[in-house]
């Protein structure tokens, strides 16, 4: 889907606030609230738009600790990525896990409680999948965190 700067400037809207009315998004947009509906319809079809979601307080739930895992492994065969990756979904506290270039094989980033509460994380990790080496890094202070892409 090619995108211009009409759907940019809904995508915006939606990435502040997507449970603003089409009549605001419109006003916002200078759009009709049909055509505004049509185009939102086209970018969830095409999947430019992968889901409307709650962005929740991790603090005020309780998992106020958030960890980077750097991983490495000796096993690269695709049974094992297969098995990680899946390790990895199953983990509600694993909020994002990449595959990594350089030293790394691989980084993931967790929301825990605390220092216990991550313990338990990876303890249940590496006995899941068999890891080389893990060492995780907690933040003292989160300076941005956003969801919005740069269009």
């Amino acid at each position: 889907m090619i995108l211009d700067d009409t759907d940019r400037r809904i995508l915006a809207v939606l990435q502040r606030d997507t449970s603003l009315p089409l009549d605001d998004i419109g006003a916002a947009v200078n759009l009709s609230r049909n055509a505004v509906w049509r185009r939102i319809r086209l970018l969830e079809e095409s999947g430019v738009i992968r889901a409307r979601v709650a962005l929740l307080d991790a603090e005020k739930l309780g998992l106020g600790l958030i960890v980077f895992l750097m991983v490495r492994t000796n096993d690269h065969r695709p049974g094992w990525l297969a098995r990680f990756a899946k390790a990895t979904r199953d983990m509600p506290e694993i909020l994002g896990a990449y595959r990594m270039t350089g030293d790394l094989d691989y980084l993931i980033r967790a929301r825990v409680a605390d220092v216990k509460a991550y313990d338990a994380l990876y303890q249940q990790l590496t006995r899941r999948v068999d890891l080389a080496d893990v060492s995780a890094s907690f933040v003292m202070e989160e300076l941005k965190d956003t969801t919005a892409l740069p269009l």
